[in-house]
């Protein structure tokens, strides 16, 4: 019986696909289904299914996590491991991982660990079930995590052991009774996946427990402006940073989009006397924004953190203003190399709810996306465990900081913070000049001199620099006798 029924289904399929391939031989181009594969390999699969929803709706599409290209070439950068110039250091050792952010402040903020909760608001993008997991998470392992431009959420003030809140465009935050509540205050002024452009929640999508965390009147709407009301000049800025450090005695800090004109901003922050400054590169996540903001908006975050490192540095603010890195951080690797370029400390957002949402995937696969879990309002909502969730992203965290240790070891440091841009290569020379790293091919000694073998190549040949003077520089360590 199950061999007949095997048989007819497989010459069923069988003459289907003769007669698909046979059809496929016979049409014109124009009018073939295989005309579907060039198309979409010149358009790609993403800008097509957005080209489609822009025609339906007559509005950009907002898309989820920001934006799917890797700007930050990561992978470009090697860690150097030591064995006999510098020993490794013994296993006997603890690594330290503890992190002070406004060490200046009346009240320091000290995390156990260099990483924490990125900004993501209750309502304009998570649900309660979320907000309140990813602050008992946080909790557990020592670290903070972030209100996002939200009003304050009471559940999340009890469950996180340390908060901080955005004073945000939106103005939800942003008064004493809120703000004076806080651990740490983060001016908000833009975000990588979006910049500074203005944002609006329907009041149609907002819920009872929304309205009153956010102080919205029923019928109106949430508006996040494209400036901090009240902020128009530097000068503003200036007062209101000093206002709240002076106010609250917590450490003061910005947050911006990583931008070209980073430099520009950083002197107004380092004149402002923030105690922090937070760069979201390009490759921020968000809830929703439009695809023009998340891939052509913004500078890539390996580029803008060692670019703020090397300007806070030259300006001798390094030791006062602690800088937080975050935008598109999703491994171990990640984390530690932005720390090895400057940042004191970095933020997860998109590899922490995938850590929260775990196993729990199951429960809406293969129907709904896995993120309808802690999406507020989403379908799958209140399916989420929150005990389940902060044990996943407890032990996403625990056993990130513990690679990240091992990473030490190897190094030849016993602090997480002493990892620094001398323990970095890269196999691109390019790269390399930018960001201040030896180019791994050629030993620390001749990187002078291959890089002055560049300023006499012709820009076209550049593509095939780096084989010519590195055979060239290999001959002549050959030819240089040992002293």
């Amino acid at each position: 019986m199950y061999k007949w029924i095997g048989n007819m289904i497989r010459s069923v399929v069988n003459e289907t696909i003769d007669k698909a391939v046979e059809r496929l031989a016979r049409d014109q181009y124009t009018e073939n289904l295989f005309e579907m594969i060039p198309s979409s390999k010149k358009v790609g699969i993403i800008p097509f299914m957005e080209t489609l929803m822009r025609s339906k709706t007559g509005l950009p599409p907002g898309r989820p996590l920001g934006s799917h290209i890797r700007f930050s070439p990561w992978e470009k950068l090697l860690f150097n491991p030591v064995h006999l110039f510098r020993f490794p250091t013994p296993d006997s050792v603890s690594i330290g991982t503890s992190v002070t952010i406004g060490k200046n402040a009346k009240k320091p903020l000290t995390i156990s660990i260099p990483i924490m909760i990125a900004a993501m608001s209750f309502g304009g993008a998570l649900s309660k079930n979320a907000k309140i997991a990813l602050a008992k998470a946080a909790t557990r392992i020592g670290t903070a995590t972030n209100t996002g431009e939200a009003g304050l959420l009471e559940e999340e003030r009890a469950a996180a052991g340390l908060l901080i809140g955005q004073y945000n465009r939106g103005g939800w935050l942003n008064t004493p009774e809120k703000y004076g509540r806080m651990d740490a205050i983060e001016i908000q002024l833009g975000q990588g996946a979006q910049g500074s452009s203005p944002q609006r929640t329907a009041a149609k999508n907002i819920g009872p427990e929304f309205r009153e965390a956010f102080g919205i009147a029923e019928g109106d709407d949430a508006v996040i402006h494209s400036r901090l009301p009240g902020v128009d000049t530097k000068e503003d800025f200036m007062k209101l940073v000093r206002r709240l450090k002076a106010e609250t005695g917590v450490p003061v800090g910005l947050k911006f989009a990583a931008t070209h004109h980073l430099e520009k901003e950083l002197q107004i922050a380092i004149e402002s006397e923030v105690d922090f400054v937070t760069i979201d590169g390009a490759e921020g996540g968000t809830h929703a924004a439009a695809p023009i903001l998340e891939d052509d908006l913004g500078l890539p975050t390996l580029f803008a953190i060692s670019r703020a490192a090397d300007y806070l540095a030259a300006k001798g603010a390094a030791r006062d203003v602690s800088l937080i890195a975050t935008g598109g951080l999703i491994t171990p690797g990640d984390s530690m190399k932005a720390l090895a370029l400057g940042a004191n400390s970095v933020y997860m957002g998109t590899a922490v709810i995938m850590a929260l949402i775990g196993d729990q995937a199951a429960k809406t696969l293969p129907f709904e996306p896995p993120t309808g879990l802690v999406v507020y309002n989403a379908k799958a909502t209140e399916q989420l465990d929150v005990e389940r969730s902060e044990m996943s992203l407890f032990h996403f965290l625990n056993a990130t900081v513990r690679e990240m240790e091992l990473l030490c070891y190897s190094l030849g440091k016993t602090n997480i913070a002493d990892v620094a841009k001398s323990d970095l290569c890269s196999l691109d020379p390019f790269l390399a000049k930018a960001v201040g790293v030896d180019l791994g091919y050629v030993s620390h000694e001749n990187q002078d001199k291959f890089y002055g073998e560049f300023h006499r190549i012709p820009f076209a040949d550049m593509p095939n620099i780096t084989d010519t003077v590195a055979r060239e520089d290999a001959e002549s360590v050959q030819q240089t006798p040992l002293q």
